[in-house]
């Protein structure tokens, strides 16, 4: 099973129309963000991101560039990020998380929840002498 985090916490996994197709794109970690502007058509609803490892942040420089290209639809983390990497994963465009229950075993929601006002806890913007708001 998958467990969907968002900032409201642990939850199911609402997607319904697979990953296959042209509604969703399921990516490795290894793809070329600057290669996926021709893919972006307007059907796609869902781009899954994989993180084989919590140690490879590719996945969060394919997320920025998507949004820095205008992709407006859903972006989901999914593999193996740690509850530290939430608010990362938050800022650089994902809208959620997907961890396998064993990973959710070992660091429930309580630590999920507690980086989900990631927001608020901007480093960058408060080494910029600003609020986090006008980040």
């Amino acid at each position: 099973m998958t467990v969907i985090i968002t900032d409201t916490g642990f939850g199911p996994d609402t997607w319904t129309l697979g990953y296959e197709g042209d509604t969703a794109l399921d990516l490795p970690s290894d793809t070329d963000p600057v290669q996926l502007s021709e893919r972006l058509a307007a059907q796609v609803q869902m781009i899954r991101i994989a993180f084989p490892s919590f140690a490879d942040g590719r996945g969060f420089t394919i997320a920025r560039h998507l949004r820095l290209s205008g992709y407006k639809g859903h972006l989901r983390a999914t593999g193996h990020l740690i509850a530290d990497q939430y608010a990362m994963a938050r800022r650089s465009g994902f809208d959620d998380v997907a961890i396998s229950d064993e990973l959710a075993a070992r660091q429930p929601e309580n630590q999920w929840l507690a980086r989900a006002n990631w927001q608020q806890n901007d480093y960058q913007a408060r080494m910029r002498g600003g609020s986090p708001a006008a980040a």
